[in-house]
Parts: C-alpha cells; structure tokens; sequence
C-alpha cells in the first residue's frame, strides 16, 4: 500500500496513491503494524460484506517504511479477507497521524467489530505484489513492487 505523504495534492499519481497531507509518524505506524502480526481473527478489519467462512488469517510481515514523501505498507499473509488491508492502512494512516494511540489497532482486533475499526482507507495505492503458491504447483514467484520517487 502506497501513501504519498505531503502537503501537495497528486498530479500524475492521482488514483496510484493515496494522498495525505497531515504528517504521519512511521516510527508509531510500525509499532501498531506490530500488533497485527500472527494468527487473529480480523472481523474487525474486513468489510461487512466479506463472504469468507473463517476471519483468522495469518500476517507474517507488516512492515512500514518511508522514503522521502512515500510511505509503504509491505504486508504479506496467508490470505486476506475483502478489505482486510484498506482497513488495516485505514487504521494505521488514523495512529500515524497522532489522532489515535498504537496500541488502538489491537483493541479494535480484539472488539471483533467492524463499526468500531474506524475508515476504510482508499483503494488507490494498493497493490498486489506477489502470490505465493506452494511448490508443488511449479508456480514461479514473480512480483514487483511500485516504487515512487526512487
């Protein structure tokens, strides 16, 4: 998930990136992001809509990084559920903005209620970068990652 963090307003980004213009703290986003890893059960972080039988997902990585305007949301699981990592980034763009503590994003995992997990951040930004198949599917792993303003 990419976030483009500055006062101006994206030209040719526009819908690549999410835009916000509030100063946000990685440093606080990354030790809320650390809340996240493990085995959960994510209700509170998909939409009402999702289909999915199960809401326990695994998240092995969830990393926050800046360079320079840019932060990016590197996020990798055993699977998601629909807009488990919109609601994630929603959640973290609220702590790196200061408006909320770190420790809110494990609250709102364990009240397992979506109305309480705050914005569904914007589509735009959000990438699939990779899938990983098991090996056995001889299925190579091909991916990359958009970087903006390297």
């Amino acid at each position: 998930y990419v976030i483009l963090n500055r006062e101006i307003r994206p030209t040719y980004l526009h819908g690549r990136v999410t835009w916000e213009y509030r100063k946000l703290d990685a440093q606080r986003m990354q030790e809320a992001a650390g809340q996240l890893l493990g085995v959960h059960d994510f209700s509170a972080y998909r939409a009402v809509a999702c289909q999915a039988k199960s809401p326990v997902r695994t998240v092995y990585q969830l990393e926050i990084t800046r360079q320079g305007p840019f932060v990016y949301l590197d996020i990798s699981a055993n699977a998601f559920l629909h807009h488990m990592v919109r609601c994630i980034a929603g959640v973290l763009l609220s702590i790196g903005r200061g408006d909320r503590t770190p420790d809110w994003a494990r609250e709102i995992l364990r009240t397992r209620d979506r109305t309480l997990g705050g914005v569904t951040a914007p589509a735009g930004g959000l990438y699939l970068v990779a899938v990983k198949y098991p090996t056995r599917y001889a299925v190579p792993d091909r991916g990359w990652l958009p970087a903006y303003g390297c």
